[in-house]
């Protein structure tokens, strides 16, 4: 005889009080059942669970098939990790960890490579204020030479010859 660990739904309409029940898989959800050991009312804030833990242990261990809402429940009340200890089953919290460390590598890397393009940044900006400098001092040098080759205008000269105006040479006067 195939025999589960399911739920049996009581309760008014829209108001469901579920008792935890060993029953025959051939008999109907709500009906003949072999041992009743617990209830669940999902309506409780927060949701009321109570399961005999020895009753439980002792079908598990029989090879009783819990379904997928019992384990869950069996879960929360710690049975279902004293039966099969170590079983991750439906519990993700090593999946999410896992995906959670995943996330904080990425967004550290991340991190790190916006620092790098940020300290190129900085670095091509000084490389570019460095070419500048020397330009600019390369600049004023060299005004400051032109400056200094270039001579001073000595205003009229004394030299009292005439140019000739045909030719612009100055003219000889004995």
């Amino acid at each position: 005889m195939a025999v589960r660990m399911r739920l049996r739904r009581e309760g008014k309409k829209k108001q469901p009080f579920y008792r935890v029940v060993v029953a025959d898989v051939r008999s109907p959800r709500d009906g003949r059942f072999i041992e009743d050991i617990g209830y669940y009312q999902p309506l409780h804030d927060p949701s009321t669970i109570s399961i005999d833990r020895d009753r439980a242990l002792y079908w598990l261990r029989s090879g009783v098939q819990p379904s997928d809402a019992v384990i869950n429940l069996l879960r929360i009340k710690g049975i279902w990790e004293e039966f099969k200890p170590g079983d991750p089953g439906r519990d993700r919290s090593a999946k999410h960890a896992a995906r959670e460390a995943d996330r904080q590598a990425k967004q550290a890397e991340r991190e790190a490579a916006e620092a790098r393009a940020a300290a190129d940044r900085a670095a091509a900006r000084a490389d570019a204020e460095a070419a500048r400098e020397p330009a600019a001092d390369a600049d004023a040098a060299a005004q400051q030479a032109h400056e200094e080759n270039v001579q001073p205008d000595p205003g009229p000269t004394e030299d009292t010859g005439a140019i000739d105006e045909a030719t612009g040479e100055p003219t000889e006067e004995a």
